[in-house]
């Protein structure tokens, strides 16, 4: 089995330049305090990376 990670929103994307927007968008997220499980890779953690301010990894499993 793969490893996985929960990513949480955290931060709103109001206010915040398109690329980040995109990136939630990317991610699955769209609205403030949903989760989402997604694979552990590293385009998945480089997207995390780039909007640090705006997810968190609540748990990594696997």
């Amino acid at each position: 089995m793969a490893k996985t990670i929960v990513v949480k929103q955290v931060g709103s994307p109001i206010r915040r330049p398109k690329d980040q927007r995109a990136t939630l968008v990317g991610l699955g997220l769209n609205k403030m305090h949903k989760t989402r499980e997604l694979e552990d890779t590293p385009s998945i953690r480089g997207m995390i990376q780039k909007i640090p301010h705006l997810v968190e990894i609540v748990e990594e499993r696997g």
